[in-house]
């Protein structure tokens, strides 16, 4: 494939998400006022499992593939990104003001949940059987948001379900073809961003937990940042949180049931990935908790933070 052909298909599959994030983001935004569910139950469970389906793809068929490297690398890399990406970014737009009552439990259910990994990781393998365990954390995720407080203001009497009927048809399109081209625009991503990366010449590990990760977590950045500039921020927050919970339930966990052997953990990952993510969480996570607000200076804090990461790197 020619050189110009890849930039082109690139620019093409970020278009596709950028488009596909909007409308995916504006028919769950409908459908939550039209139930009465809770902007924050809406964003960690329905768009944090759409978005993270990039990363469940790409790592779990790395891993039946036997390609260890990818798949931890993908996920892990789509945790930092997540965070130090897609939250800084929102942020420093426009700050967060967390209204999520279950924020704090949440936020300590994710770094619970990657220590368990890192444990489970620590002597380099993940086998089949900690694999299914790491699968079954996702039902206590799961559980706590079926008692996400229900914030919505609106009632039955409020709604005219004539107008209902003709914008039911129209979101539910909206929903379908936005989150088709969010994770088909991703794959284009991945695809031709492996490719150029190939031509420059980078290295395996980077390409997975750089170009990679950030190729598979821009359904995550799209998602959130549309929502912050709509004035949602629980959808923003809770995206990311679930997003992440799932990449290491869901995404590592079935890539070491698939994978042959076992998922096989890099000694660099133990060393400096990991421990990474889990101090991007907690700056994250800890103004949430005491301030109940995410900053520019944080948001800030963790770009710069990500930008010393990525190039230690090389």
């Amino acid at each position: 494939m020619a050189n110009y052909l890849i930039y082109i298909l690139f620019i093409m599959g970020l278009i596709m998400i950028l488009k596909g994030g909007d409308w995916f983001v504006d028919s769950a935004i409908w459908f939550g006022e039209i139930t009465g569910a809770s902007m924050g139950l809406i964003g960690i469970t329905l768009i944090s499992f759409a978005t993270t389906l990039p990363e469940f793809f790409v790592s779990t068929l790395a891993s039946k593939d036997g390609l260890s490297e990818i798949a931890v690398g993908n996920s892990i890399g789509s945790i930092i990104c997540n965070i130090a990406v897609v939250i800084s970014i929102c942020v420093i737009f426009k700050p967060i003001k967390i209204e999520d009552s279950k924020f704090d439990s949440k936020a300590l259910m994710m770094i619970v949940f990657i220590s368990i990994f890192y444990f489970l990781a620590s002597d380099g393998l993940v086998t089949k059987i900690e694999g299914f365990i790491l699968v079954t954390l996702t039902i206590p995720f799961m559980l706590l948001n079926f008692y996400q407080p229900n914030k919505s203001k609106i009632t039955r009497e409020k709604i005219n379900f004539k107008d209902i009927k003709v914008d039911l048809n129209i979101n539910i399109l909206k929903f379908l073809i936005g989150g088709f081209l969010i994770i088909y625009g991703a794959d284009i991503l991945v695809n031709t961003g492996v490719e150029i990366a190939n031509i420059l010449r980078i290295p395996k590990k980077v390409v997975s937990l750089t170009l990679l990760a950030l190729g598979t977590s821009l359904p995550e950045l799209t998602a959130s940042l549309t929502a912050t500039l709509k004035n949602k921020p629980d959808i923003s927050v809770g995206n990311i949180l679930g997003a992440n919970i799932l990449n290491i339930t869901s995404v590592l966990g079935v890539s070491a049931l698939v994978h042959p052997t076992g998922l096989r953990v890099m000694t660099s990952s133990l060393t400096t990935d990991i421990p990474v993510a889990i101090l991007f969480m907690l700056i994250f996570t800890v103004p949430g908790m005491l301030r109940k607000k995410i900053g520019r200076f944080t948001g800030i804090l963790l770009f710069s933070s990500y930008v010393v990461y990525i190039i230690n790197l090389f």
